[in-house]
């Protein structure tokens, strides 16, 4: 009974939960001892740090006694485990997004923006300083967006 160290598992709701755990047991150990069947959903996070290697031992994350590690059960891990189909039966075409509307956002904010600058080079009286800046300003910041989105 000595080796055993007790962890306080907190969750959103600010409640908590005492884990009697041993320090060679592993993040995955410790979610399956405790979460039996929703190992998937469940996420720790210790001093700001998301545990994600399950085969990490306590004792390596230096979780001592009387530690607390913060508990989120995510409700989506289960539907888009069951919604989204195996990546290795998918289509090589699909690109790794589903069409939709939020990806189709993107073209649309682009066509826009065309549409603008053939504006502002073809009618530039038109366009005021302030405006011109403007339109320079939203189109850098939408490359970002964009750059940041599908450049991964």
């Amino acid at each position: 009974c000595s080796g055993l160290i007790k962890i306080r598992l907190k969750f959103l709701n600010d409640t908590e939960e005492v884990a009697v755990v041993r320090p060679e047991d592993t993040v995955g150990g410790l979610k399956s001892k405790y979460f039996p069947g929703q190992e998937n959903q469940m996420k720790f996070i210790y001093r700001g740090q998301l545990l994600q290697d399950q085969g990490r031992t306590l004792r390596s994350l230096h979780i001592t006694n009387n530690c607390v590690i913060h508990c989120h059960r995510s409700r989506s891990a289960t539907t888009a485990a069951t919604v989204l189909p195996d990546p290795a039966t998918a289509a090589p075409d699909a690109g790794g997004l589903p069409l939709g509307a939020g990806n189709l956002l993107v073209p649309a904010v682009m066509v826009v923006l065309g549409v603008v600058w053939y504006f502002h080079i073809n009618y530039r009286q038109l366009f005021t300083a302030p405006a011109t800046v403007s339109l320079i300003g939203v189109t850098v910041l939408f490359s970002f967006l964009a750059f940041g989105m599908y450049g991964q």
